[in-house]
């Protein structure tokens, strides 16, 4: 008789090391997420780039929303200028923490230096 299923070990570890997010609170997050994406992008983007804020309201999941993040960073550039459009996209790059595998991250880059 075996005490664990298969993968019971480490979905174990997983649980009490705190790894394994609540799916309620990761679809709220993914919300905010991409209630903030489309605040961004704003009425005038939405009607300017309506491929852009389709992307953005039927993405499934956080790492869709990541990658979406180029599509709005190029929609906002076309409608703000480039300097907003890197500046908005630092502030919702934090909202993504927590929601990506480890290497999806985005690291801090040496080019805001110069």
């Amino acid at each position: 008789m075996r005490w664990f299923k298969h993968g019971g070990l480490t979905a174990l570890y997983e649980r009490l090391s705190g790894s394994t997010p609540d799916p309620e609170r990761m679809a709220y997050r993914v919300e905010d997420i991409r209630v903030a994406m489309l605040d961004m992008l704003g009425e005038q983007g939405e009607h300017s780039h309506p491929q852009v804020a389709r992307r953005i309201r039927y993405a499934g999941d956080a790492l869709a929303l990541w990658y979406a993040r180029a599509d709005l960073m190029a929609a906002l550039a076309g409608l703000h200028g480039e300097q907003l459009a890197r500046t908005r996209m630092v502030s919702l790059s934090v909202l993504f923490e927590g929601t990506l595998p480890k290497g999806m991250a985005s690291r801090p880059s040496s080019l805001s230096r110069f």
